[in-house]
């Protein structure tokens, strides 16, 4: 009788040398995910992390590129043969203030590297020729990182990139689909200062200016299609209660399932904003942030995965819903995916009903054992697809004539 793996088909072997190899290195991965959660880090102060996890591939033997074009950035590479595709991977490794990885940055770091550690010796053992490329990308929670790093150049050297996330989706399963587009703004009013209670005509009223304008806002919510969110924070609504404020600051977000969805919605919030100004008599001053945009999948990409998982793993299956809402948020990897043929998964690791993605709760669930597992499946999904992207020419070459048809507009 034959064994498992001779009954296998080439490529399905190529896959199993790569799951062999993070199976392999599991105990290694999950102490990295462990000090990633006992010792979260903020966008850009990342520095920890960034020396945890380069100090490891180098002993891995990996070429490492430390501080890749931003400070807390780096570069990873394994190539094998001349010539080749490049296969691009992504990890994540910034926490939330006050939750920590409440967003599971501790496991979307080390399912990168799995992923990098699976494709280098199946490239070896199966002399598969090309380049398989980690970055390390900061500040993903404010959405800087990659923005950042695609306007540096860090991004151009690839064919083809992943990366993955974990959330609520159920255990065993896992869903390629829309997120939101998003843009930030910061809204600052200039008033006059004054006595409250003594001189109050003499003021001008910034907080007056903040609330008549996060009130203008919920107004029009009620006008806006159902795929669009506004939320908003007043940062700074003044220094004194018997002082009449002259200076607020709001952080507002505005997101849509399209990066067109948000060009407009910034067109009718900034007329709520200046109207506010001008009800109140106070200058007003709009500063607008990077656009995230959403994300555009490879389908090919994506079908790839869904086949490699349900392949290798049977239990699983992958809901490939591209450019429907499933459920989350917003991601800069959305960026990456106008640049390039891309695709993000999101895979499960809360086993019974609770509560999802930026919460305390979801901070425990991604020290688990579980989760854990269900991150190196996803991860030998990833590595086995972009073997495949490596390995099969007709493939590759579909996934990036597919890439070169026209992108929506932005606006």
């Amino acid at each position: 009788m034959s064994s498992p793996l001779l009954q296998l088909n080439p490529l399905e072997k190529v896959y199993q040398t790569a799951l062999e190899a993070i199976q392999e290195k599991q105990s290694n991965l999950h102490e990295i995910s462990s000090f990633l959660s006992n010792n979260p880090e903020i966008a850009f102060e990342e520095h920890e992390a960034h020396d945890k996890i380069t100090s490891f591939l180098e002993k891995e033997g990996f070429e490492v590129n430390r501080s890749y074009n931003l400070p807390t950035a780096f570069r990873a590479s394994y190539k094998n043969g001349s010539g080749g595709r490049i296969f691009g991977l992504n990890s994540e490794y910034d926490a939330l203030p006050g939750i920590g990885h409440g967003c599971g940055h501790n496991l979307i770091a080390i399912s990168g590297i799995a992923a990098l550690i699976g494709m280098r010796e199946a490239m070896k053992q199966h002399n598969v020729s090309g380049t398989v490329v980690l970055l390390g990308t900061p500040a993903e929670e404010i959405c800087s990182g990659k923005p950042k790093l695609i306007d540096t150049g860090a991004y151009k050297e690839m064919d083809a990139c992943m990366m993955l996330h974990p959330g609520k989706v159920p255990i065993h399963n896992s869903a390629i689909s829309a997120a939101f587009a998003h843009c930030a703004v910061i809204v600052e009013y200039l008033g006059k200062p004054a006595h409250a209670a003594a001189l109050p005509w003499q003021g001008v009223n910034a907080l007056d200016a903040a609330v008549a304008a996060y009130n203008g806002v919920a107004t029009l919510r009620q006008q806006l299609e159902p795929d669009v969110r506004i939320h908003a924070i007043i940062t700074d609504g003044g220094s004194a209660v018997n002082v009449i404020p002259e200076y607020t600051s709001s952080n507002y977000m505005i997101r849509s399932l399209s990066s067109i969805g948000v060009e407009k919605l910034k067109i009718k919030i900034e007329q709520v904003f200046n109207a506010a100004g001008m009800a109140t008599g106070c200058e007003v001053k709009i500063t607008w942030q990077h656009l995230v945009k959403d994300l555009h999948h490879s389908e090919g990409l994506g079908d790839a995965y869904k086949e490699a998982m349900e392949t290798l793993f049977p239990e699983h299956k992958v809901q490939c819903a591209y450019g429907e809402y499933v459920g989350g948020g917003s991601t800069d990897f959305g960026n990456v995916t106008y640049e390039l043929p891309a695709c993000h998964p999101h895979f499960g690791i809360v086993p019974e009903v609770g509560r999802g993605q930026h919460t305390s709760e979801f901070e425990q669930a991604a020290r688990t054992d579980i989760a854990h597992k269900e991150t190196y499946q996803a991860a030998t999904g990833v590595a086995a697809t972009g073997l495949k992207f490596l390995v099969d020419d007709e493939y590759a070459k579909e996934v990036s004539s597919a890439a070169e048809q026209p992108l929506p507009a932005t606006f």
